[in-house]
């Protein structure tokens, strides 16, 4: 699957109805603000919630908390970014398609890269 700025743009559009301006850069991902060279979690969780229609209700309270996320090595009140993207795969079974496999295969590396 190829993630490119325009796609992420109008993921950003319809998911806050924030309109995103994009200037012929459409064929790099948008990283983590922090350059930890891989996407912004906030950005995977909003193409999580754009594919996955109704979403386990065990997956919900993680994907939310994706959502306020930008790198791995964040956190979240009390819990590391790391624990919140593994309680998510966790509880991310009955996601599946194309987009599924391709974004719980990113969440895996840049997990790996975490550590």
């Amino acid at each position: 699957m190829t993630h490119n700025y325009q796609q992420q743009a109008d993921l950003i559009h319809q998911t806050f109805g924030i309109p995103v301006a994009v200037f012929g850069m459409t064929d790099q991902p948008i990283y983590s603000k922090g350059n930890a060279g891989h996407r912004s979690l906030t950005l995977i969780a909003i193409e999580i919630a754009s594919d996955w229609k109704d979403p386990y209700f065990g997956a919900v309270p993680y994907l939310e908390a994706m959502r306020s996320l930008d790198q791995i090595t964040d956190n979240y009140y009390e819990d590391s970014a790391a624990d919140v993207v593994r309680y998510f795969l966790a509880n991310a079974n009955t996601w599946r398609g194309e987009t599924a496999r391709a974004v719980k295969a990113e969440l895996k590396t840049i997990l790996k890269g975490a550590k």
